[in-house]
């Protein structure tokens, strides 16, 4: 048998714990830097290819401008002084859009989904709504609204009410029912349970109502912009398609699909700080 003396074996049992409990330098900074590069490869490659197929004569400029041209095109547009106005516009339409949007869906889903009577009075009319092509919607929209601001921020709005609402209703709806028993039973009120429970629980699920609604509101905010526009990118795309210039049209897309990008990117960073327990998935 071994003759280790009783206080090295003391010493050996508390000092193991502590070794295994010693916190390792985390790898989630370069992890999430390649996260990143790989992210930027894929798009960077498909501009390469692009670039190379446009110099190589492979697509004719009539029908596809180059990444080259494109960018000219971006600089020539900056230098007159429209571009910036423009995009300011178009994100101003979005964000009112979104604002009043993502409000009524918000309560609309905190109705139906905390209230069995709500549900009953606001789920069936809401998804009759939803069966309908809210884009077929515009010419009555004109017709209501003008051909103004009104109809381009309201094709925004009715576009962006129903992912907020079916995946808020959802998330209500999908809380473990054992979660609110628990806390009822810990003395909570109904209005804690709401607050506390439930809300947090359906979370995850607003936010990716939210995450949908911001594609749908661009698209929404693309169509609207043929009507009777004077500023925002859809009337440079508009300018473009008139005298066939395809930079300007591809111009016009590529920031459109930017400032969704970016918008996603703040929705991504929302999430992230609500949501800690899943940092390592955002």
């Amino acid at each position: 048998m071994s003759s280790t003396s009783p206080e090295a074996v003391a010493g050996r049992l508390y000092a193991e714990p502590a070794a295994r409990t010693a916190p390792a330098p985390s790898p989630r900074r370069p992890r999430r830097l390649s996260g990143v590069a790989r992210r930027a490869a894929a798009p960077l490659l498909l501009l390469a290819a692009w670039q190379l197929a446009s110099s190589v004569g492979w697509l004719d400029p009539a029908t596809l401008a180059s990444p080259a041209d494109v960018w000219q095109a971006f600089t020539a547009s900056l230098e007159a002084g429209e571009l910036v106005p423009s995009i300011l516009t178009s994100l101003r339409r979005v964000l009112v859009g979104l604002a009043i949007g993502v409000s009524i869906g918000t309560v609309l889903g905190l109705v139906a989904g905390l209230s069995r009577v709500g549900e009953e009075l606001v789920d069936a009319p809401l998804q009759m709504l939803r069966a309908l092509p809210f884009l077929g919607l515009m010419p009555l929209l004109i017709v209501w609204l003008g051909i103004g601001e009104g109809v381009k921020v309201g094709l925004v709005v009715i576009g962006v009410i129903f992912p907020v609402y079916l995946n808020l209703h959802k998330g209500i709806r999908g809380v473990d029912p054992r979660f609110a028993e628990l806390s009822k039973a810990c003395g909570v009120g109904r209005w804690g349970v709401i607050r506390k429970v439930i809300l947090p629980g359906a979370l995850p699920s607003f936010l990716v109502g939210l995450r949908f609604s911001l594609g749908i509101a661009w698209l929404s905010l693309v169509i609207a912009e043929t009507v009777n526009a004077d500023k925002g990118v859809g009337y440079l795309i508009m300018q473009g398609q008139q005298y066939l210039e395809t930079d300007v049209i591809v111009m016009g897309l590529v920031i459109y699909a930017l400032l969704g990008l970016l918008m996603e990117g703040l929705v991504r960073l929302i999430e992230w700080r609500t949501l800690p327990w899943r940092k390592e998935f955002v």
